[in-house]
């Protein structure tokens, strides 16, 4: 095989991953390809691929946030708490998005001008958010939000047959496709990821593109948190727990590089599947949730093993 068409296999080694997992496990169970699973597999997939859109933009920029699940967390109670006191779901709904944009911000804002690592940074303020969350919440769920169709069509519904959250899912991804493809915005983002140096020289504000993009996965996960809220009818305190695992993943099973600079939310889109099919899966062939741990390490180890073979 020359090398053109091997660098062509590598970039959809992704996508040939997630059809030999959907005949593997198809083969092993065919229930797996029924519709009503494959609808459930789109709800499933929805939360961790919207919040991993985000991770994408964080890790090209060479970053990287901890904070997803607890920004999740706080800004679905935040949102579930305007609801019991009167405000419009729908409204709520953009508040909580609002919330995560500025939770999000604070990120970028301690990353940029505290000069503190993205690791330390957003470690600390997973531990910050995940506390106020408890505090707001006094740990306890905030339940029997509102009986608005219009929110519970945002978690539960269904168009066409589709899963609302999917349709979210592919909305996100359309419009983040095309800035990180289409313009000037996106090419700062690889740019910062691929040289800081280079692209301080060139005039990049790399202050400003770092704020961005963790206000932008912040917004995200305000998003992600209003669907699960919306699914359960109810925010608690303890949502999001170890989601920043399962994004971490899927950008990587999607073939973005951790070291930045490298990679495309196409990839991360098609990371996010292969997480929900393996999840989805294993359920449906009975494994253990102990052995289901143990698969996903190992599939997620081999996915940074081959990305270090890239570089």
């Amino acid at each position: 095989m020359d090398s053109k068409a091997l660098q062509y296999v590598k970039k959809l080694g992704p996508l040939i991953g997630l059809i030999l997992l959907f005949v593997i496990i198809s083969v092993m169970n065919d229930s797996f390809l029924e519709f009503s699973n494959l609808r459930n597999l789109l709800r499933q997939v929805s939360i961790n691929a919207i919040i991993a859109f985000g991770m994408t933009f964080v890790i090209l920029t060479g970053g990287i946030d901890l904070s997803v699940g607890s920004i999740l967390a706080l800004s679905s109670a935040v949102m579930a708490n305007l609801i019991v006191t009167g405000t419009d779901p729908v409204l709520a709904i953009v508040l909580a998005a609002g919330a995560g944009l500025v939770l999000g911000g604070i990120n970028g804002l301690v990353i940029t001008y505290g000069r503190v690592a993205p690791f330390i940074a957003t470690l600390a303020t997973m531990t910050i958010y995940r506390g106020a969350t408890l505090v707001f919440t006094d740990g306890n769920p905030i339940s029997g939000l509102t009986q608005d169709p219009l929110f519970h069509g945002f978690g539960q519904g269904d168009i066409a047959g589709l899963p609302v959250p999917a349709i979210t899912m592919f909305l996100a991804f359309i419009i983040l496709w095309f800035v990180l493809s289409r313009t000037s915005l996106g090419r700062k983002t690889y740019a910062v990821g691929g040289s800081e140096k280079v692209s301080y020289i060139a005039g990049i504000k790399i202050d400003r593109v770092k704020i961005f993009v963790y206000a932008l996965t912040g917004m995200l996960c305000g998003i992600a948190g209003a669907i699960i809220t919306s699914r359960l009818n109810s925010a608690q305190p303890t949502a999001g727990a170890g989601y920043e695992l399962d994004a971490i993943a899927a950008v990587v099973l999607g073939g973005t590089s951790l070291a930045g600079g490298r990679g495309h939310i196409v990839g991360t889109l098609i990371g996010a599947l292969i997480i929900g099919t393996l999840n989805n899966g294993l359920n449906i062939l009975d494994v253990t949730s102990f052995y289901q741990q143990v698969v996903k390490g190992i599939v997620i180890l081999l996915a940074v093993l081959a990305d270090r073979k890239k570089a």
